[in-house]
């Protein structure tokens, strides 16, 4: 995770807010099999206030492998105890056996928010 108290829109990610989230990026690490999808090491989608996902242009990511790592997206999007497992690892596996598609998923930085605006 990196000190970053600017967001992509240049606005400051650390004033204000009742709650803390984190930013995240989920990259292909490695396809250890054939690329079925088009996917390719170093495709990735952000993950920004709370909810924006969001994919480069020109650029798709897979939606199975989307729907492999989404059940886990907002528990690394906050603190969790040192202990948990989830708070430790970083790799989700795609379900396509034959492809072999890992995905990283790392923080980038911390935004306050206000919960009020979410729900």
């Amino acid at each position: 995770m990196s000190d970053q108290t600017a967001g992509p829109d240049g606005g400051d990610i650390t004033a204000g807010g009742d709650m803390e989230v984190y930013d995240l990026r989920v990259s292909v690490d490695r396809i250890t099999g054939r690329s079925v999808c088009g996917m390719a090491v170093g495709d990735h989608f952000d993950l920004t206030d709370s909810a924006h996902l969001k994919i480069p242009e020109g650029k798709h990511f897979c939606v199975y492998a989307l729907a492999s790592v989404l059940p886990f997206l907002a528990a690394k999007q906050r603190d969790m105890p040192p202990g948990d497992w989830l708070e430790r690892d970083t790799l989700f596996a795609c379900p396509d056996p034959e492809e072999g598609l890992v995905m990283r998923v790392e923080r980038t930085c911390k935004r306050r928010m206000n919960s009020a605006d979410l729900t």
